[in-house]
């Protein structure tokens, strides 16, 4: 099967995949907030939390650049990329700074409300563009992680960067009509290879990991795979042997694994997204919960940690998982979906005011 022929159908697995890895991150984020080592981390150099990163961006840039090829619409994309992201960030963030936030602040209530930090942390994580900021005054400032109100944010301007990237290579091709999109999936391939090249010189070379570089070729990657869908042969037969390969390679030296885990988990996320079948198949109908896990995990795991100081790790998985998870059912059904289904009406207002 190629990635073509399954691209476009809705009946896959991405759903649970964003699913799991929203949750690897939940997990991965217990013991650095209890202050225990991680052991993952400490047997492959990567932790699952950065793990189950690698497989957003590359989700994403697969489907983003699937959504921009698809419409060409430059009005399209801002908008479904504005719509998914805003509204339930935007009410997380409201509900951090005005409920959490007063609940967990060893400042009186007024001065807390009045501090320039607390307006800084709202809007700063609101709009994305200069990064985010990661402290409200005298919030969780006893824990064992302290101070950090939500960690996993940092993520989100590479995101918005990403998107940004693509839509400039988008519009810069725009003279080049006929071949607009030959040159762009070019073009995208040669970032990937940049990427990459810069990815294990930064890291054999320098030891300098660059975050930025890393979710680059993560996100281009995923980019890369759309571009080749016709190409790109889905295959049981490749694999088994790739996933038992790399998972050995996790047990066995760290530069190996760190080298075949680059080069393949691209293309093992997208078998896991449309290879398997059957029952497995049924969760796609619930919803996707991901986004919502990944955006509240955070402040609900630093606030069990206040409220229960000395929780073992897998109690805080477990405690902090289930609100988690109610929050972004939440989320999924009263914020995210209701704005995603106003795309055509705000698109359609925007093409009146707007020449392109």
């Amino acid at each position: 099967m190629r990635l073509s022929e399954c691209i476009g159908s809705r009946d896959n697995n991405l759903n649970l995949l964003r699913i799991v890895a929203a949750l690897a991150v939940l997990a991965g984020h217990s013991f650095a907030l209890l202050a225990q080592p991680e052991p993952w981390g400490a047997l492959t150099g990567m932790t699952p939390g950065s793990i189950a990163v690698d497989v957003f961006f590359i989700v994403s840039g697969m489907l983003v650049t699937g959504s921009l090829m698809n419409k060409q619409s430059v009005i399209d994309y801002v908008c479904a990329r504005a719509l998914r992201i805003f509204p339930a960030l935007i009410c997380m963030l409201l509900l951090t700074v005005f409920v959490l936030g007063p609940s967990f602040t060893s400042l009186p209530l007024t001065e807390y409300l009045s501090a320039a930090g607390t307006w800084q942390y709202l809007f700063k994580c609101a709009s994305l563009l200069s990064g985010v900021s990661y402290v409200l005054p005298g919030v969780f400032a006893q824990n064992p992680y302290p101070n950090a109100v939500n960690g996993s944010l940092w993520t989100m301007p590479y995101e918005i960067k990403m998107y940004l990237l693509l839509l400039v290579f988008w519009c810069g091709l725009v003279l080049l009509k006929n071949r607009r999109l030959q040159i762009l999936k070019y073009l995208i391939i040669a970032i990937t290879l940049l990427a990459a090249l810069l990815v294990f010189a930064r890291h054999f070379y320098l030891q300098d990991d660059s975050q930025f570089t890393r979710l680059l070729f993560m996100f281009f990657s995923g980019a890369s795979l759309f571009m080749l869908k016709e190409k790109l042969l889905l295959t049981r037969r490749f694999f088994y042997p790739l996933l038992l390969l790399v998972l050995a390679a996790a047990f066995i030296n760290k530069p190996v694994f760190f080298s075949l885990y680059h080069l393949f988990i691209a293309y093992l996320v997208v078998c896991i997204a449309y290879l398997p079948a059957g029952w497995v198949r049924r969760y796609n109908s619930l919803g996707d919960y991901s986004y919502g896990v990944y955006i509240y995990a955070f402040p609900v795991q630093q606030a069990v940690a206040a409220l229960f100081p000395g929780i073992v790790v897998w109690s805080m998985v477990i405690a902090s998982g289930s609100v988690t998870i109610l929050l972004a059912i939440f989320s999924w059904h009263k914020i995210e979906k209701p704005a995603m289904a106003l795309k055509p009406v705000v698109i359609a207002r925007l093409r009146n005011y707007l020449p392109f």
